[in-house]
């Protein structure tokens, strides 16, 4: 087959993977197809951890023995060890097929490219690097954990052309369009947390949900609140609607008695942590999200605490949404703050960069390098 025929393929099974768009935390998703005599006779897709692999279900979903000249497209090598499910190599190698198309390698240093070489060594023809970094951007969160076993804190802005997200009068309500904002919600449903500051909360009073057609989705939802401010009569919407259950407030203060009772009857957890906003609390805050199975968290402000990560070094990528609006008041709210950095050479940037055009608004998203020291 030719490379472009390689590919067309490929973005049929990547198109399967994203049937588990944002289910499958905290395994990656992958999707497979089975193609015979250049026509795709099954795929499947991986739906939560713990259940079958796409390897599985697109063989399962065949029902058949594959054809002598049947091929399996997969978007990320096929395991090679026992967790919570056998082998897909195993599988693969028992089904008689015959040749495998990989999107990219496992990231994971113990097992990268050993499905390929088991694969190999039964005599399975594979080819790899098939739109590999499609497929390898597919799992973001999945690859920082798996890589550096530290969670993915990701930050989300939405910015005029000359990098405001508010008015001076303070009115941010909307500066992107209707399509930006639902692909916003797109990526919230990718991530197990979200998390805002008390001034968004006080200012926006937001559901924090992902709402998508006429599903809504709800993360788990981190309140950035030192002084418990966004404890209030009546209560923000985060801590009183039918997923309150889900809302877990970071602050530094100790609740007075009333207040406490009031969370408890809620549901809505405390994490207290040490009051300096410094690497220790940056590591807590880590080990909190970690035992909670968070191995994500996507920050969508407000500029207080998106910058407080970025100048701490804590911030792993950033969905920079940028709108053809602009205010040209230097009175307006910038999205980020920190002290002076004269230099281009101090500047912060992004690699890995990828682009999205939508409605007249722009997605540029990436990991955040930061500048030399």
């Amino acid at each position: 087959m030719s490379a472009e025929t390689h590919a067309g393929l490929m973005h049929r099974a990547l198109e399967a993977a994203r049937r588990g768009w944002g289910a499958t935390q905290p395994n990656p998703m992958v999707g497979a197809l089975i193609v015979e005599n250049g026509r795709v006779v099954a795929d499947g897709y991986h739906a939560r951890a713990g259940e079958p692999h796409a390897e599985i279900m697109a063989l399962r979903n065949l029902g058949r023995a594959p054809a002598p000249d049947a091929t399996m497209y997969v978007t990320l090598e096929p395991c090679s060890t026992t967790g919570r499910t056998p082998p897909c190599t195993e599988a693969i190698i028992r089904s008689g097929i015959k040749r495998v198309v990989v999107g990219t390698t496992d990231p994971n240093p113990q097992h990268q490219g050993r499905g390929v070489e088991q694969l190999r060594a039964a005599g399975i023809e594979v080819i790899e690097g098939i739109l590999a970094e499609e497929c390898s951007d597919l799992n973001l969160i999945f690859n920082h954990w798996i890589t550096t076993q530290r969670l993915l804190f990701a930050g989300k802005i939405a910015t005029t052309l000359d990098g405001r997200v508010a008015t001076s009068s303070g009115q941010s309500q909307w500066i992107t369009g209707v399509a930006a904002r639902r692909d916003a919600m797109r990526w919230r449903r990718l991530f197990p947390a979200v998390g805002v500051g008390a001034g968004t909360v006080l200012a926006d009073d937001p559901q924090l949900t992902s709402r998508i057609g006429k599903n809504e989705w709800c993360p788990a939802r981190l309140i950035f609140d030192r002084t418990l401010r966004t404890v209030t009569n009546p209560l923000p919407q985060v801590y009183s609607d039918a997923s309150r259950s889900r809302t877990i407030i970071v602050t530094s203060s100790t609740p007075d008695a009333t207040r406490r009772a009031l969370l408890e009857k809620q549901g809505v957890a405390l994490w207290k942590l040490p009051t300096e906003c410094n690497a220790a609390w940056f590591a807590e805050l880590r080990a909190k999200c970690v035992a909670a199975g968070l191995v994500g968290l996507l920050i969508e402000g407000g500029p207080t605490l998106l910058s407080a990560f970025l100048q701490a070094g804590e911030l792993d990528y950033l969905f920079a949404y940028r709108s053809p609006k602009f205010f040209a008041d230097a009175a307006a709210v910038p999205v980020f703050t920190g002290p002076p950095r004269p230099r281009l050479a101090d500047a912060f940037t992004l690699r890995d960069v990828r682009h999205a055009t939508m409605g007249d608004d722009q997605l540029l998203r990436g990991y955040v390098v930061q500048p030399p020291k």
